[in-house]
Protein backbone atom coordinates (compact mmCIF):
# COMPACT_ATOMS: atom_id res chain seq x y z
CA UNK A 1 0.00 0.00 0.00
CA UNK A 2 2.95 2.41 1.08
CA UNK A 3 4.93 1.78 -2.57
CA UNK A 4 1.35 2.24 -4.66
CA UNK A 5 0.78 5.11 -2.40
CA UNK A 6 4.41 6.62 -3.54
CA UNK A 7 4.11 5.72 -6.51
CA UNK A 8 1.11 7.61 -7.24
CA UNK A 9 2.92 10.63 -5.54
CA UNK A 10 5.71 10.18 -8.10
CA UNK A 11 3.22 10.66 -10.61
CA UNK A 12 1.08 13.53 -9.11
CA UNK A 13 5.07 15.45 -8.77
CA UNK A 14 5.98 14.34 -12.34
CA UNK A 15 2.91 15.68 -13.96
CA UNK A 16 2.70 18.97 -12.22
CA UNK A 17 6.92 19.37 -13.70
CA UNK A 18 5.30 18.72 -17.18
CA UNK A 19 2.47 20.83 -16.86
CA UNK A 20 3.09 23.39 -14.10
CA UNK A 21 0.07 25.62 -13.42
CA UNK A 22 2.37 28.62 -13.64
CA UNK A 23 2.96 28.13 -17.63
CA UNK A 24 -0.60 29.80 -17.90
CA UNK A 25 -0.47 32.65 -19.51
CA UNK A 26 -2.17 35.63 -17.02
CA UNK A 27 -2.69 39.02 -17.05
CA UNK A 28 0.86 39.78 -15.82
CA UNK A 29 2.20 38.23 -19.12
CA UNK A 30 0.22 40.37 -21.47
CA UNK A 31 1.94 43.33 -19.38
CA UNK A 32 4.95 42.33 -20.52
CA UNK A 33 4.15 43.42 -24.18
CA UNK A 34 4.10 46.23 -26.64
CA UNK A 35 0.92 45.85 -29.20
CA UNK A 36 0.51 46.90 -32.44
CA UNK A 37 -2.61 46.99 -34.36
CA UNK A 38 -2.49 46.16 -37.66
CA UNK A 39 -5.26 46.56 -40.39
CA UNK A 40 -3.83 43.50 -42.93
CA UNK A 41 -4.91 44.94 -45.83
CA UNK A 42 -4.26 48.42 -45.04
CA UNK A 43 -0.86 47.98 -44.09
CA UNK A 44 2.11 46.98 -46.41
CA UNK A 45 1.58 45.49 -49.92
CA UNK A 46 4.39 42.66 -50.29
CA UNK A 47 3.13 40.59 -53.06
CA UNK A 48 2.62 42.49 -56.19
CA UNK A 49 0.61 39.35 -57.47
CA UNK A 50 -2.29 39.41 -55.35
CA UNK A 51 -4.29 42.38 -57.27
CA UNK A 52 -7.55 40.76 -57.48
CA UNK A 53 -10.14 43.36 -55.86
CA UNK A 54 -7.58 45.69 -55.31
CA UNK A 55 -8.20 49.16 -55.66
CA UNK A 56 -6.80 52.54 -54.33
CA UNK A 57 -9.92 55.08 -55.39
CA UNK A 58 -12.25 52.76 -53.52
CA UNK A 59 -12.12 52.78 -49.64
CA UNK A 60 -14.41 50.45 -49.23
CA UNK A 61 -12.39 47.57 -50.72
CA UNK A 62 -9.18 45.81 -50.78
CA UNK A 63 -6.10 48.28 -51.22
CA UNK A 64 -3.50 45.58 -51.60
CA UNK A 65 -2.38 44.83 -47.92
CA UNK A 66 -1.00 41.35 -47.32
CA UNK A 67 0.97 39.14 -44.93
CA UNK A 68 4.24 39.57 -47.06
CA UNK A 69 4.00 42.82 -46.90
CA UNK A 70 3.79 42.75 -42.85
CA UNK A 71 7.01 40.11 -43.05
CA UNK A 72 8.78 42.57 -44.93
CA UNK A 73 8.40 45.03 -42.12
CA UNK A 74 9.09 42.76 -39.11
CA UNK A 75 12.75 44.17 -38.57
CA UNK A 76 11.14 47.55 -38.17
CA UNK A 77 8.71 46.85 -36.30
CA UNK A 78 10.93 45.35 -34.23
CA UNK A 79 13.29 47.92 -33.67
CA UNK A 80 10.63 50.41 -32.56
CA UNK A 81 10.02 48.31 -30.09
CA UNK A 82 6.37 46.46 -30.35
CA UNK A 83 6.13 42.76 -28.88
CA UNK A 84 3.11 41.24 -30.27
CA UNK A 85 1.44 42.21 -33.61
CA UNK A 86 -2.39 41.96 -33.78
CA UNK A 87 -3.66 41.31 -36.99
CA UNK A 88 -7.68 41.86 -38.02
CA UNK A 89 -9.21 39.08 -39.45
CA UNK A 90 -7.30 37.09 -41.73
CA UNK A 91 -10.38 34.16 -43.02
CA UNK A 92 -11.61 33.93 -46.55
CA UNK A 93 -14.08 36.98 -46.74
CA UNK A 94 -16.95 38.33 -49.49
CA UNK A 95 -16.15 40.28 -52.12
CA UNK A 96 -15.04 43.72 -51.01
CA UNK A 97 -14.13 42.40 -47.09
CA UNK A 98 -10.80 43.56 -46.73
CA UNK A 99 -11.82 44.24 -42.56
CA UNK A 100 -12.29 40.36 -42.27
CA UNK A 101 -15.70 40.86 -40.94
CA UNK A 102 -17.49 39.22 -44.06
CA UNK A 103 -16.02 35.20 -43.56
CA UNK A 104 -17.38 33.09 -45.92
CA UNK A 105 -14.48 30.21 -44.91
CA UNK A 106 -13.40 30.19 -41.30
CA UNK A 107 -10.46 27.51 -42.76
CA UNK A 108 -8.70 29.35 -45.00
CA UNK A 109 -6.75 32.45 -45.62
CA UNK A 110 -8.31 35.41 -47.49
CA UNK A 111 -6.48 34.86 -51.24
CA UNK A 112 -6.49 38.68 -50.98
CA UNK A 113 -3.48 38.35 -48.47
CA UNK A 114 -1.74 35.14 -49.05
CA UNK A 115 -1.84 31.60 -48.52
CA UNK A 116 -1.86 29.16 -45.57
CA UNK A 117 1.89 28.77 -46.07
CA UNK A 118 2.35 32.74 -45.69
CA UNK A 119 0.76 33.02 -42.52
CA UNK A 120 3.07 30.06 -41.43
CA UNK A 121 6.02 31.58 -42.68
CA UNK A 122 4.75 35.37 -40.89
CA UNK A 123 4.66 33.77 -37.42
CA UNK A 124 8.25 31.57 -37.99
CA UNK A 125 9.33 34.82 -38.89
CA UNK A 126 7.79 36.85 -35.94
CA UNK A 127 9.31 34.21 -33.46
CA UNK A 128 12.51 34.28 -34.75
CA UNK A 129 12.34 37.58 -33.93
CA UNK A 130 11.20 36.89 -30.15
CA UNK A 131 7.72 38.64 -31.57
CA UNK A 132 4.19 36.86 -31.35
CA UNK A 133 1.37 37.29 -33.61
CA UNK A 134 -2.14 37.49 -32.22
CA UNK A 135 -5.59 37.38 -34.88
CA UNK A 136 -8.40 38.77 -34.41
CA UNK A 137 -11.11 36.36 -34.11
CA UNK A 138 -14.61 36.85 -34.93
CA UNK A 139 -17.18 34.54 -33.38
CA UNK A 140 -19.98 36.39 -33.47
CA UNK A 141 -20.61 36.94 -37.31
CA UNK A 142 -20.21 35.51 -40.78
CA UNK A 143 -21.23 36.79 -43.98
CA UNK A 144 -24.73 36.95 -45.36
CA UNK A 145 -23.28 34.99 -48.35
CA UNK A 146 -21.68 31.82 -46.26
CA UNK A 147 -22.83 28.47 -47.41
CA UNK A 148 -24.24 27.89 -44.09
CA UNK A 149 -27.09 30.82 -45.30
CA UNK A 150 -28.05 28.28 -48.04
CA UNK A 151 -28.06 24.87 -45.97
CA UNK A 152 -31.68 24.28 -44.66
CA UNK A 153 -29.54 21.78 -41.94
CA UNK A 154 -28.21 24.59 -40.70
CA UNK A 155 -30.31 27.86 -40.73
CA UNK A 156 -30.76 27.12 -36.55
CA UNK A 157 -26.97 27.81 -37.00
CA UNK A 158 -27.83 31.78 -37.52
CA UNK A 159 -30.33 34.92 -37.18
CA UNK A 160 -30.56 37.49 -39.71
CA UNK A 161 -30.84 40.08 -37.37
CA UNK A 162 -27.30 41.95 -37.08
CA UNK A 163 -28.13 44.03 -34.05
CA UNK A 164 -26.52 47.88 -34.52
CA UNK A 165 -25.95 48.52 -37.83
CA UNK A 166 -24.14 51.94 -37.22
CA UNK A 167 -20.85 49.62 -38.34
CA UNK A 168 -20.37 49.74 -41.69
CA UNK A 169 -18.77 46.12 -41.61
CA UNK A 170 -22.13 44.45 -40.12
CA UNK A 171 -24.15 45.19 -43.30
CA UNK A 172 -23.64 42.20 -44.65
CA UNK A 173 -23.62 39.57 -42.04
CA UNK A 174 -25.53 37.16 -40.04
CA UNK A 175 -25.31 36.71 -36.51
CA UNK A 176 -24.26 33.15 -35.03
CA UNK A 177 -26.51 31.59 -32.61
CA UNK A 178 -24.12 30.86 -30.04
CA UNK A 179 -26.53 28.66 -27.61
CA UNK A 180 -26.96 26.18 -30.55
CA UNK A 181 -24.76 23.19 -29.40
CA UNK A 182 -23.30 22.71 -32.85
CA UNK A 183 -22.13 26.71 -33.81
CA UNK A 184 -20.53 26.03 -30.22
CA UNK A 185 -18.47 22.94 -31.69
CA UNK A 186 -17.64 24.34 -34.76
CA UNK A 187 -16.54 27.96 -33.26
CA UNK A 188 -14.14 25.93 -30.97
CA UNK A 189 -13.17 23.58 -33.81
CA UNK A 190 -12.14 26.56 -36.12
CA UNK A 191 -10.19 28.05 -33.10
CA UNK A 192 -8.39 24.84 -32.47
CA UNK A 193 -7.44 24.58 -36.24
CA UNK A 194 -5.92 27.94 -36.85
CA UNK A 195 -3.61 27.40 -33.29
CA UNK A 196 -2.31 23.91 -34.43
CA UNK A 197 -1.76 25.04 -38.37
CA UNK A 198 -0.30 28.17 -37.43
CA UNK A 199 1.51 28.28 -34.23
CA UNK A 200 0.02 31.86 -33.03
CA UNK A 201 0.17 33.20 -29.43
CA UNK A 202 -3.60 33.64 -29.09
CA UNK A 203 -6.61 35.68 -30.26
CA UNK A 204 -8.48 38.78 -29.51
CA UNK A 205 -12.44 38.28 -29.32
CA UNK A 206 -13.96 40.54 -31.82
CA UNK A 207 -17.01 42.15 -30.09
CA UNK A 208 -16.49 39.96 -27.29
CA UNK A 209 -19.06 42.11 -24.93
CA UNK A 210 -21.78 41.19 -27.60
CA UNK A 211 -21.11 37.48 -27.53
CA UNK A 212 -23.15 34.77 -25.46
CA UNK A 213 -20.69 35.15 -22.29
CA UNK A 214 -21.84 31.58 -21.22
CA UNK A 215 -20.37 30.42 -24.87
CA UNK A 216 -16.88 32.62 -24.81
CA UNK A 217 -15.97 31.31 -20.96
CA UNK A 218 -16.49 27.63 -22.69
CA UNK A 219 -14.58 28.80 -25.45
CA UNK A 220 -11.65 30.59 -23.44
CA UNK A 221 -11.44 28.13 -20.79
CA UNK A 222 -11.07 25.07 -23.46
CA UNK A 223 -8.31 27.26 -25.10
CA UNK A 224 -6.34 28.42 -21.97
CA UNK A 225 -6.02 24.30 -21.01
CA UNK A 226 -4.97 23.20 -24.59
CA UNK A 227 -2.70 26.03 -25.26
CA UNK A 228 -1.32 27.18 -21.81
CA UNK A 229 0.50 29.87 -22.86
CA UNK A 230 -1.93 31.40 -25.45
CA UNK A 231 -2.73 35.06 -24.65
CA UNK A 232 -6.51 36.08 -25.15
CA UNK A 233 -8.15 39.25 -25.48
CA UNK A 234 -11.06 41.15 -25.78
CA UNK A 235 -12.31 44.38 -27.99
CA UNK A 236 -15.78 45.77 -27.56
CA UNK A 237 -18.60 47.61 -29.12
CA UNK A 238 -19.91 49.18 -26.62
CA UNK A 239 -16.96 51.81 -25.71
CA UNK A 240 -18.78 53.30 -22.95
CA UNK A 241 -18.53 50.56 -20.31
CA UNK A 242 -15.95 48.93 -18.27
CA UNK A 243 -14.80 45.39 -18.82
CA UNK A 244 -17.47 44.23 -16.89
CA UNK A 245 -17.30 40.84 -16.25
CA UNK A 246 -15.60 39.58 -19.44
CA UNK A 247 -12.14 39.10 -17.41
CA UNK A 248 -14.03 37.42 -14.61
CA UNK A 249 -15.88 34.85 -15.65
CA UNK A 250 -13.98 33.99 -18.71
CA UNK A 251 -9.79 33.61 -19.34
CA UNK A 252 -9.87 36.30 -21.61
CA UNK A 253 -6.73 38.23 -19.62
CA UNK A 254 -6.98 41.73 -20.95
CA UNK A 255 -9.87 43.80 -22.98
CA UNK A 256 -9.41 47.31 -24.50
CA UNK A 257 -9.49 50.33 -22.12
CA UNK A 258 -11.70 52.46 -24.55
CA UNK A 259 -12.66 55.47 -21.26
CA UNK A 260 -9.17 56.25 -21.43
CA UNK A 261 -8.26 57.17 -25.35
CA UNK A 262 -10.52 60.23 -25.65
CA UNK A 263 -9.53 62.10 -22.68
CA UNK A 264 -5.07 60.97 -23.04
CA UNK A 265 -5.89 62.60 -27.03
CA UNK A 266 -7.53 65.50 -25.49
CA UNK A 267 -4.68 66.18 -23.53
CA UNK A 268 -1.73 65.52 -25.21
CA UNK A 269 -3.27 67.08 -28.27
CA UNK A 270 -2.52 71.18 -27.26
CA UNK A 271 -0.27 72.36 -24.71
CA UNK A 272 -1.37 73.36 -21.19
CA UNK A 273 -4.26 70.90 -20.39
CA UNK A 274 -3.53 69.05 -17.06
CA UNK A 275 -2.35 65.61 -17.06
CA UNK A 276 -4.60 65.43 -14.09
CA UNK A 277 -7.87 64.62 -15.84
CA UNK A 278 -6.34 61.19 -17.66
CA UNK A 279 -5.25 59.74 -13.92
CA UNK A 280 -8.76 61.10 -12.62
CA UNK A 281 -10.68 58.97 -15.22
CA UNK A 282 -8.56 56.15 -14.46
CA UNK A 283 -9.54 56.40 -11.22
CA UNK A 284 -13.12 56.87 -11.88
CA UNK A 285 -13.44 53.85 -14.20
CA UNK A 286 -12.07 51.08 -11.71
CA UNK A 287 -8.21 51.53 -12.10
CA UNK A 288 -8.73 49.31 -14.85
CA UNK A 289 -4.89 47.44 -16.47
CA UNK A 290 -6.44 47.24 -19.81
CA UNK A 291 -5.17 47.40 -23.33
CA UNK A 292 -4.27 51.36 -23.70
CA UNK A 293 -4.26 52.81 -27.30
CA UNK A 294 -4.34 56.83 -28.51
CA UNK A 295 -6.24 55.81 -31.64
CA UNK A 296 -7.99 53.00 -33.91
CA UNK A 297 -8.37 52.12 -36.93
CA UNK A 298 -12.35 53.27 -36.33
CA UNK A 299 -11.31 56.75 -34.67
CA UNK A 300 -10.24 59.97 -35.70
CA UNK A 301 -5.99 59.81 -35.78
CA UNK A 302 -4.40 61.58 -32.64
CA UNK A 303 -1.69 63.13 -34.97
CA UNK A 304 -4.68 64.77 -36.88
CA UNK A 305 -6.10 66.48 -33.90
CA UNK A 306 -2.21 67.67 -33.07
CA UNK A 307 -1.76 69.07 -36.13
CA UNK A 308 -5.27 70.94 -35.76
CA UNK A 309 -4.46 72.24 -32.56
CA UNK A 310 -1.30 73.48 -34.00
CA UNK A 311 1.07 71.69 -31.78
CA UNK A 312 4.01 70.08 -32.86
CA UNK A 313 3.65 66.40 -33.64
CA UNK A 314 6.66 65.12 -32.48
CA UNK A 315 6.42 67.09 -29.48
CA UNK A 316 2.99 65.34 -28.75
CA UNK A 317 3.96 62.12 -29.36
CA UNK A 318 6.91 62.38 -27.12
CA UNK A 319 4.38 63.52 -24.24
CA UNK A 320 2.07 60.85 -25.08
CA UNK A 321 3.72 57.77 -25.57
CA UNK A 322 5.38 58.56 -22.20
CA UNK A 323 2.49 58.45 -20.79
CA UNK A 324 0.96 55.27 -22.37
CA UNK A 325 4.03 53.45 -22.08
CA UNK A 326 4.64 53.88 -18.03
CA UNK A 327 0.70 53.81 -17.31
CA UNK A 328 -0.74 50.07 -15.47
CA UNK A 329 -1.82 47.57 -18.44
CA UNK A 330 -0.50 47.08 -22.16
CA UNK A 331 -0.22 49.95 -24.62
CA UNK A 332 -1.53 49.13 -28.10
CA UNK A 333 -0.58 51.57 -30.84
CA UNK A 334 -1.98 51.49 -34.36
CA UNK A 335 -0.66 51.29 -37.46
CA UNK A 336 0.80 54.52 -38.97
CA UNK A 337 0.95 56.22 -35.68
CA UNK A 338 4.84 55.97 -35.66
CA UNK A 339 5.04 57.49 -39.04
CA UNK A 340 2.85 59.67 -37.91
CA UNK A 341 0.23 59.64 -40.27
CA UNK A 342 -3.03 61.76 -40.19
CA UNK A 343 -6.70 61.03 -40.60
CA UNK A 344 -10.01 62.83 -39.89
CA UNK A 345 -11.98 59.31 -39.76
CA UNK A 346 -12.76 56.43 -42.03
CA UNK A 347 -11.68 56.05 -44.61
CA UNK A 348 -8.76 58.42 -44.04
CA UNK A 349 -7.79 56.67 -41.06
CA UNK A 350 -7.29 53.60 -43.13
CA UNK A 351 -4.84 54.72 -45.56
CA UNK A 352 -1.62 52.15 -46.64
CA UNK A 353 0.72 53.36 -44.19
CA UNK A 354 3.00 56.01 -45.53
CA UNK A 355 6.65 53.97 -45.06
CA UNK A 356 8.37 56.68 -46.66
CA UNK A 357 7.45 59.41 -44.45
CA UNK A 358 8.94 57.93 -41.33
CA UNK A 359 9.67 60.08 -38.47
CA UNK A 360 13.67 59.53 -37.53
CA UNK A 361 13.37 61.23 -34.53
CA UNK A 362 9.94 59.48 -33.27
CA UNK A 363 11.09 56.46 -34.47
CA UNK A 364 14.58 56.93 -32.02
CA UNK A 365 12.16 57.93 -29.23
CA UNK A 366 9.88 55.19 -29.67
CA UNK A 367 13.46 52.85 -29.28
CA UNK A 368 13.79 54.32 -26.07
CA UNK A 369 10.71 54.63 -24.40
CA UNK A 370 9.81 50.83 -25.24
CA UNK A 371 13.52 49.44 -24.26
CA UNK A 372 12.81 51.61 -20.65
CA UNK A 373 9.61 49.85 -20.27
CA UNK A 374 11.04 46.58 -20.94
CA UNK A 375 14.21 47.21 -19.05
CA UNK A 376 12.51 48.47 -15.76
CA UNK A 377 9.58 46.13 -14.49
CA UNK A 378 8.16 48.52 -12.16
CA UNK A 379 7.20 49.85 -15.57
CA UNK A 380 4.94 46.96 -16.17
CA UNK A 381 3.79 45.49 -12.68
CA UNK A 382 4.43 48.22 -10.49
CA UNK A 383 1.88 50.04 -7.96
CA UNK A 384 0.76 53.41 -9.99
CA UNK A 385 0.22 56.61 -8.28
CA UNK A 386 0.33 60.34 -8.66
CA UNK A 387 2.80 62.44 -6.56
CA UNK A 388 1.67 65.21 -6.96
CA UNK A 389 0.75 68.10 -9.90
CA UNK A 390 1.34 71.24 -10.58
CA UNK A 391 -0.01 73.59 -13.46
CA UNK A 392 -0.21 71.01 -15.92
CA UNK A 393 2.64 69.27 -14.72
CA UNK A 394 2.30 65.99 -12.99
CA UNK A 395 4.07 63.69 -10.67
CA UNK A 396 3.44 59.97 -10.96
CA UNK A 397 5.01 56.69 -9.49
CA UNK A 398 5.35 53.20 -9.87
CA UNK A 399 6.96 51.28 -7.53
CA UNK A 400 7.96 47.03 -7.51
CA UNK A 401 9.81 44.94 -5.46
CA UNK A 402 11.98 47.32 -4.02
CA UNK A 403 12.10 49.31 -7.47
CA UNK A 404 10.53 52.52 -7.79
CA UNK A 405 10.46 55.29 -11.00
CA UNK A 406 9.26 58.36 -11.02
CA UNK A 407 7.67 60.18 -14.50
CA UNK A 408 7.24 63.47 -15.01
CA UNK A 409 5.60 64.38 -17.50
CA UNK A 410 4.98 68.62 -18.19
CA UNK A 411 1.97 69.28 -20.47
CA UNK A 412 2.28 73.07 -19.81
CA UNK A 413 3.30 76.28 -21.54
CA UNK A 414 5.89 76.81 -19.23
CA UNK A 415 7.92 74.85 -17.44
CA UNK A 416 7.45 74.01 -14.12
CA UNK A 417 8.42 72.26 -10.58
CA UNK A 418 7.37 69.86 -7.91
CA UNK A 419 9.29 68.94 -5.20
CA UNK A 420 9.76 65.72 -3.44
CA UNK A 421 10.41 64.97 -0.07
CA UNK A 422 9.52 61.25 0.27
CA UNK A 423 12.76 60.09 -0.80
CA UNK A 424 16.13 58.92 1.38
CA UNK A 425 18.68 61.64 1.56
CA UNK A 426 20.95 59.41 0.43
CA UNK A 427 20.03 58.90 -3.35
CA UNK A 428 19.50 60.71 -6.40
CA UNK A 429 17.33 60.96 -9.48
CA UNK A 430 18.50 59.71 -12.38
CA UNK A 431 16.58 60.70 -15.82
CA UNK A 432 16.67 57.99 -18.40
CA UNK A 433 15.31 59.88 -21.16
CA UNK A 434 17.08 63.19 -21.11
CA UNK A 435 20.19 62.33 -17.98
CA UNK A 436 18.66 65.01 -16.25
CA UNK A 437 20.08 64.57 -12.45
CA UNK A 438 17.97 65.91 -9.78
CA UNK A 439 19.77 65.59 -5.97
CA UNK A 440 18.13 66.93 -2.71
CA UNK A 441 18.67 70.60 -1.88
CA UNK A 442 19.37 71.58 1.77
CA UNK A 443 15.90 71.75 2.84
CA UNK A 444 15.95 67.64 2.00
CA UNK A 445 13.43 68.23 -1.47
CA UNK A 446 14.05 66.47 -4.53
CA UNK A 447 13.07 69.48 -6.45
CA UNK A 448 11.80 67.96 -10.33
CA UNK A 449 11.78 71.14 -12.83
CA UNK A 450 11.38 69.89 -16.65
CA UNK A 451 10.56 72.95 -19.38
CA UNK A 452 7.38 73.28 -21.09
CA UNK A 453 6.36 70.59 -23.02
CA UNK A 454 8.55 67.50 -21.85
CA UNK A 455 8.78 64.35 -20.49
CA UNK A 456 11.36 62.66 -17.92
CA UNK A 457 11.39 59.06 -16.57
CA UNK A 458 13.71 59.13 -13.08
CA UNK A 459 15.18 56.23 -11.76
CA UNK A 460 16.02 56.19 -7.55
CA UNK A 461 19.98 55.80 -6.83
CA UNK A 462 22.12 55.50 -4.56
CA UNK A 463 23.81 59.59 -4.31
CA UNK A 464 27.53 58.78 -5.80
CA UNK A 465 28.48 62.59 -5.16
CA UNK A 466 30.63 64.03 -8.24
CA UNK A 467 30.93 62.04 -11.53
CA UNK A 468 34.63 62.01 -11.18
CA UNK A 469 34.91 59.31 -14.33
CA UNK A 470 32.97 61.77 -16.42
CA UNK A 471 34.33 65.13 -14.83
CA UNK A 472 38.31 63.99 -15.00
CA UNK A 473 38.19 63.78 -19.01
CA UNK A 474 36.97 67.47 -19.47
CA UNK A 475 39.31 68.69 -16.63
CA UNK A 476 42.22 66.92 -18.96
CA UNK A 477 41.43 68.35 -22.06
CA UNK A 478 40.92 71.68 -20.34
CA UNK A 479 44.52 71.22 -19.20
CA UNK A 480 45.66 69.90 -22.44
CA UNK A 481 44.19 73.06 -23.95
CA UNK A 482 45.14 75.50 -21.35
CA UNK A 483 49.32 74.32 -21.46
CA UNK A 484 48.96 74.34 -25.46
CA UNK A 485 47.97 77.47 -25.40
CA UNK A 486 50.68 78.51 -22.77
CA UNK A 487 53.36 76.83 -25.11
CA UNK A 488 52.59 78.36 -28.03
CA UNK A 489 52.85 81.52 -26.05
CA UNK A 490 55.71 80.94 -24.68
CA UNK A 491 57.59 79.99 -28.42
CA UNK A 492 55.92 83.58 -30.12
CA UNK A 493 57.70 84.86 -27.81
CA UNK A 494 60.99 83.09 -28.57
CA UNK A 495 60.34 83.95 -31.87
CA UNK A 496 59.59 87.67 -31.68
CA UNK A 497 63.05 87.71 -29.18
CA UNK A 498 65.00 86.08 -32.02
CA UNK A 499 63.87 88.79 -34.63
Amino acid sequence: MKQLLGMLLAVVFISGLIHPVSAAADKEDVKDEIMYDIVVDRFNNGDSSLKGQAELSDPYTYHGGDLQGIIAKLDQLKKYGYTTLVLSPVMANAPKGYHGYWIEDFYKVDEQFGTMADLQELVKEAHDRDMKIVLEFVTNYAADTHPMTDDPAKHDWYSESQGDTSFQWQDHTVTLDQTNSHVRQFLTDVADYWMDETDIDGYQFHAADKANQNFLGDLTAHLQENYPNIYLLGDRLDKTSGDGELTKNTAIQMTDNPALMPVMSDVFAAAGKPVTSIYETWQNNGRQKGLNYLDTPSSERFSEKVVNSKRNVLTAWKLALTYLYTLPGTPMVYQGSEIPMLGEGFPENQNLVEWNSADEDLEKFNNRIASLRSEFPALRHGDYEMVDSNGAMSLFKRSFEGESLYIAINNDKESQMIPVSSINQGKQLNGLLGDNLVRANDDGDFEIVLPRETAEIYSVETNTGLNWWFIAPIVGILFIFIAGLIYLKRKEKKREAAD
